[in-house]
């Protein structure tokens, strides 16, 4: 690990700052040096030492100043739960997962489906999938030890540019230029990026890249993540207690609120189907495992039509995996990434075991179940008491 530096004053950097002038916008093609992008990391962690998050997966900038190194397992478990989810939603999920798989070879000892139980909740499942298969490449393939370069960790199963970048970043201190949603409303602020996203990301990356320093990478990405999630907020952002107030393009004209630029949201389409709950005399409800391919790939749930991401499935008890005196339960809705799901629910109680693939599981068994949240809304609309 580099030496690290003396912490610069925060007042006198801070003041540094504040008198570099307001960037303007401009285009990819032509990126001249920006007047703050080599000068905002000392303002930034002036201000990073004293307001860091406390997060599970964080070794502080104190811990690391004394030398505590981050764990490069726990950095890579908590950017793959991170990626589309909150910081809020993953906290439980990365303390759970780490407390029962501690190592890269525990987790890569452990069993798919229980890992698959484990992450349920938490969505994006083919996450979850190449979290295992990541796992058992470093475990059995690479001794245990992630690599340390951006090419290296994007030849991993699951890791793209951005999640390759925080590793290195956060557990090697690389200069890596690590860009995130919040990442980019800060830079598109400060520089006033007048292009919409996703088309500004190279725009924005070149901008990062030039401001990352070559001490305490790991630290100024945390940092950009912290001030854009806590101060340079979507909609009345902090920027008087922001340290970059005095070279922000975007607030010197009162714009804030107007970057990053986004185009028109597309409605989302719907999608039809049918869910059956099968219930047994003893309470025991039938499940069965999905294909391993497509969404919700490889989880556990009820018997469906054969709704797709691109088309509907039928719809109506006529659906049902076998004769039984179905009932409706009503609809559930659940909204994907790319569109929003709608499923008509049965339900019927059966005697004795169907022909039908699957398994029963006890009512006091199924909280453990890999269920994904569409599979749990359409159980409580049919056994409002199960949960």
């Amino acid at each position: 690990m580099s030496p690290i530096s003396p912490k610069p004053d925060p007042q006198v950097t801070a003041q540094a700052v504040a008198r570099l002038p307001a960037a303007r916008s401009r285009s990819s093609a032509a990126l001249p040096d920006g007047p703050t992008d080599g000068q905002i990391a000392p303002a930034l962690l002036a201000w990073y030492d004293r307001h860091a998050r406390v997060l599970p997966w964080r070794v502080g900038p104190a811990d690391r100043a004394a030398g505590v190194k981050p764990d490069p397992y726990l950095v890579w478990l908590s950017e793959i739960m991170l990626q589309q989810t909150t910081v809020q939603a993953v906290k439980t999920y990365f303390e759970a997962f780490s407390r029962r798989w501690p190592t890269v070879e525990a987790l890569a000892a452990a069993e798919t489906e229980d890992v698959m139980k484990a992450w349920a909740g938490l969505g994006y499942y083919s996450r979850a999938r190449n979290l295992k298969k990541c796992a058992d490449t470093v475990a059995n393939e690479l001794g245990g030890r992630f690599p340390q370069t951006e090419d290296g960790l994007r030849a991993l199963p699951g890791i793209g540019p951005y999640t390759a970048a925080a590793i290195a970043a956060i557990a090697f201190d690389v200069p890596a230029a690590v860009v995130d949603g919040n990442i980019e409303r800060v830079f598109t602020r400060l520089h006033e990026i007048g292009t919409p996203l996703p088309s500004a990301k190279g725009e924005i990356r070149a901008h990062v890249a030039r401001a990352t320093p070559g001490e305490r990478p790991g630290d100024f990405a945390q940092a950009l993540m912290d001030l854009g999630s806590s101060i340079c907020t979507p909609k009345r952002p902090a920027c008087a207690l922001c340290p970059l107030d005095g070279p922000c393009a975007a607030r010197a004209e009162g714009r804030q609120e107007e970057f990053p630029v986004k185009p028109a949201k597309k409605a989302k389409p719907v999608r039809r189907g049918a869910a059956f709950v099968a219930e047994r005399d003893d309470g025991a409800v039938l499940l069965v495992k999905r294909q391993d391919k497509g969404l919700l790939g490889g989880m556990t749930g009820l018997p469906t039509s054969n709704w797709t991401v691109r088309g509907d499935g039928a719809t109506g008890p006529g659906a049902a995996p076998f004769a039984a005196a179905w009932r409706a339960k009503g609809v559930v809705s659940h909204v994907f990434t790319h569109f929003e799901l709608r499923l008509e629910v049965f339900h019927a109680v059966v005697t004795g075991d169907s022909d039908h693939p699957g398994w029963w599981s006890a009512r006091d068994s199924i909280a453990g179940e890999a269920l994904p949240t569409v599979m749990k809304k359409a159980l409580a609309a049919a056994l409002p008491d199960l949960f």
